[in-house]
């Protein structure tokens, strides 16, 4: 894995996580408890601050950065779908972003909000809990149910056994 301090500012990273070899991790970010980081994504704190809370699933090709002084934080279980783009933004506990899309500067994702595929949420804008968006700019689509919820649920305890199963089970193979 390429993880890297930048000046004074050092990642922190718990043991329990998985990060996969060709991620890139630098500067002042906080990965907590088993969350898994995908092939390809990048979270750069070198000006800003991220935090990525426990059990969230980085998907591959993900980026994650913060504007100077400022932090992203990612709650706990949050699923970030493939090539998401998060920047200087909050989102929230069990949140799920849709791949291709992006969170830019200060916009707030709610607790199991929903942002759709290739969706953006503009700078500012608040996604409330329980909702799901999509669109360019992204609008509200419906409500997120129990149903929805239990199968979110169930991916993203998948993800968290990935920490330990790559971590025993990935081999690099040669034919």
């Amino acid at each position: 894995m390429a993880v890297f301090s930048f000046e004074d500012r050092k990642p922190q990273i718990d043991q329990r996580a998985y990060i996969f070899h060709n991620a890139t991790i630098i500067g002042d970010v906080r990965i907590l408890g088993e969350v898994w980081v995908g092939p390809g994504a990048v979270i750069r704190g070198d000006y800003g601050t991220v935090i990525i809370g426990s059990g969230t699933a980085v998907e591959d090709n993900v980026v994650i950065h913060a504007r100077p002084g400022k932090t992203t934080t990612i709650g706990e279980r949050v699923t970030l779908g493939h090539s998401a783009v998060i920047h200087t933004a909050t989102i929230g506990d069990s949140a799920v972003i849709g791949m291709h899309s992006t969170i830019t500067d200060f916009a707030e994702v709610g607790e199991w909000a929903v942002v759709a595929e290739n969706a953006l949420v503009k700078t500012g804008q608040k996604v409330e809990q329980g909702t799901i968006v999509g669109g360019v700019p992204s609008k509200f689509i419906k409500s997120v149910d129990d149903e929805y919820k239990k199968l979110w649920g169930e991916y993203k305890n998948k993800y968290i056994s990935f920490c330990k199963r790559y971590r025993e089970n990935l081999i690099e193979f040669h034919q």
